[in-house]
């Protein structure tokens, strides 16, 4: 077979492997099949290519015209996944393991994209909260804003998962408006290559929004300022190696890491063998030891069970491991593959003998195992090694050293306050998890533990069927942790997103505010429309035009109509004596509904026309009372547009109710969906 040649891409074009290449070995078989690396890659070129290539196209776009991107780019490499799963085999990654790199990894992409569609603008500031009024009359204010850096993203990532650790960096990183220059680790970075051609062969990118470096980075690192980004994902001793660079540390670049860490599990003091959730221990520690061949971060290391059912614990989890097949990935049986190098496997080796100083092996010998379909002397392979470890309390190696690979540790506690200290050794972790049926159990573990780890997962019998398990991120939520974890927030939807912008306080009149954000603040210039907003089109549509409505009177028949039509005889509005005596109301007023429904009565069209729905309503205050003989009146406002679909848009009104003397009765933000044209 012929060596596979794995190139870089940079600055438009496909860079061979050179001069201080390394080769690549099939974890598997231990066969040499591929080299990658190239001393002479001009790491300098390719950042200012991002900067004056990819930067500006992206930030070109708006947040949704990324998202789409995004969408597209998400739904191209899913009809290309076959390619990338018959390379994964090579590192070792059985079917399964490979669908929650390649699978997971296109799935966050398009969760990302989902979430910059709904919750960011169609424009290109994001508002970061709420206006601050910063002076009595409110002509004076502030906004936090986020806008795109103007450098590039160095992506820096593990071995483990080539293609998920890649594109859960890469959707925030574009989604914000920001290149990156993506380092996967060489052991597996053919994986990453083969991905990044797809992307680039689909036309779906701007140019120079993504290039790869398969090798070292040479003196990148030296040459980044305050308008770039590192992101690291790996060992706690490299990211020292990486935060500690001089020209990082001078010019305050962001560095953003995610480390190994000692992820623990804790079994209820509630739990007991033979519940469902025992049984639900056990399944979850058996396949965080085996998935990946324990080569996940997020992998359980410490398995922490009360003293009385320590006994039950290894024999079951023994008998579960015992059933795992161990073999050549690419057969259908096969439920554990391969370590990714043979020198991963010595390095587990070697973590192995210091937690064997202090915890006595209870299963798992690797020199004695059987591999089905490989040779276990050429290939990575090891079996599943679970340890006991009788005294967790005068242990120190167990608590910090972190065999990546498949090896956990068992061991007891007296009490719940002894178990989540026994987890907060670790000395901070990505992900902790506890099964349990009690609210107080898991509410003492966040109080007690929840500083300690990035994520607390909990479990039971009422969650487990559509739990994800102890060891999936998901984009949804953040991904890192304190400590050794490594102190950052990967994912977290849109909070992902802001580590590639900046925050950046504004403050000014509400018509500079207005223009800066693109959405209406009250105090801005009002712009009046040639006729009734509801008969224009969205695109006719302009932020500020308002209208302003006639008056209604609000009378006592009203009140009590409304009470007995809908049933809300609360005493506010039928018993003068009782609201009297309320702090808040001075007799018999108005329901806070009835207001609103008089209002849309006030400025809703009602012919035909581009409004298709009212979808809700936000923010909603009541802010004075109305009571009998209130003269109702209505300022609606367009607020602020986003384009939905191919046909119609959403529009965000302020609405203001006031009375006859100019007092606001009621606010809050309409939401309708509007025809781009006028339909006839």
């Amino acid at each position: 077979m012929s060596q596979l040649d794995v190139s870089s891409f940079a600055c438009g074009r496909w860079i061979a492997p050179g001069a201080g290449a390394r080769n690549i070995a099939d974890a598997v078989t231990g066969e040499v099949f591929a080299r990658a690396g190239n001393d002479a890659l001009d790491v300098l070129a390719m950042r200012d290519h991002a900067r004056a290539v990819g930067g500006p196209a992206l930030r070109a776009m708006t947040f949704h015209d990324r998202a789409r991107m995004l969408k597209a780019l998400a739904t191209h490499l899913n009809a290309h996944r076959d390619a990338l799963y018959e390379l994964s085999y090579r590192t070792g990654a059985t079917l399964s393991d490979s669908k929650i790199d390649i699978d997971g990894g296109i799935g966050t992409v398009f969760v990302i994209a989902s979430k910059g569609r709904r919750e960011m603008p169609d424009g290109h500031v994001y508002l970061d909260g709420d206006v601050e009024q910063l002076s009595r009359e409110g002509t004076f204010l502030g906004q936090h804003v986020c806008t795109p850096l103007q450098g590039v993203a160095v992506h820096i990532n593990a071995f483990n998962f080539p293609v998920w650790g890649m594109l859960e960096k890469l959707a925030p990183t574009l989604l914000a408006g920001m290149p990156a220059i993506v380092k996967p680790a060489t052991a597996t970075c053919y994986v990453t290559e083969a991905c990044v051609r797809i992307m680039i062969d689909s036309g779906i990118l701007p140019e120079g929004a993504v290039q790869l470096v398969s090798g070292g980075t040479g003196a990148l690192l030296d040459h980044l300022d305050c308008q770039d980004v590192v992101s690291f994902t790996g060992s706690a001793d490299t990211a020292l190696k990486l935060r500690s660079n001089a020209n990082l540390m001078r010019n305050s670049v962001r560095f953003v890491a995610e480390q190994d860490s000692l992820n623990a599990t804790v079994l209820g003091p509630d739990v007991v063998p033979g519940s469902a959730e025992f049984d639900l221990f056990i399944k979850e520690a058996a396949r965080e030891m085996t998935a990946k061949a324990g080569q996940k971060c997020t992998a359980i290391r410490r398995i922490i069970a009360p003293e009385a059912h320590v006994g039950d614990v290894i024999e079951a989890l023994s008998a579960r491991l015992g059933k795992v097949v161990i073999g050549d990935p690419r057969d259908a049986a096969t439920r554990m593959g391969a370590l990714v190098s043979s020198a991963q496997k010595a390095d587990v080796l070697e973590k192995v003998a210091q937690i064997g100083a202090e915890a006595a092996c209870v299963f798992g010998d690797p020199e004695v195992f059987e591999v089905q379909g490989a040779d276990a002397a050429k290939g990575a392979f090891l079996p599943p090694m679970l340890f006991h470890c009788a005294d967790p309390d005068g242990a120190a190696r167990v608590h910090e050293v972190e065999a990546f690979g498949p090896v956990s540790t068992v061991m007891g506690y007296r009490d719940l306050d002894h178990a989540l200290a026994l987890a907060n050794r670790g000395g901070g972790s990505l992900v902790a998890s506890v099964v349990t049926r009690d609210p107080a159990v898991a509410r003492a573990a966040v109080l007690g533990s929840g500083a300690f780890h990035g994520r607390l997962y909990f479990n039971n019998a009422t969650s487990m069927k559509e739990s994800t398990g102890h060891g999936s991120p998901l984009p949804h939520m953040v991904h890192g942790g304190p400590g050794r974890a490594g102190g950052g927030e990967e994912l977290g939807g849109v909070r992902g997103v802001m580590h590639y912008m900046q925050r950046t306080a504004v403050q000014g009149s509400p018509d500079l505010l207005t223009g800066i954000g693109d959405v209406w603040v009250p105090g801005s210039q009002e712009i009046k429309g040639p006729d009734h907003p509801f008969t224009r089109s969205f695109e006719a549509l302009e932020i500020g035009e308002t209208f302003h409505t006639a008056e209604r009177e609000i009378t006592l028949e009203d009140i009590e109509h409304f009470a007995k039509f809908t049933g809300d005889t609360f005493y506010a509005h039928m018993d003068d004596a009782a609201a009297a005596r309320n702090p808040f109301f001075p007799g018999r007023v108005a329901h806070g509904y009835l207001l609103l429904s008089f209002a849309a009565g006030l400025f809703v069209q009602p012919d035909e026309g581009p409004v298709l729905a009212n979808t809700g309503l936000n923010s909603l205050r009541f802010l004075k009372p109305a009571p009998a003989g209130t003269r109702l009146r209505v300022q609606l406002t367009v607020k602020r547009k986003t384009r939905r679909t191919s046909d119609y848009g959403e529009v965000r009104w302020f609405v203001r109710l006031r009375d006859q003397e100019g007092d606001a009765l009621a606010e809050y933000e309409l939401l309708t969906m509007n025809a781009y044209e006028v339909l006839s």
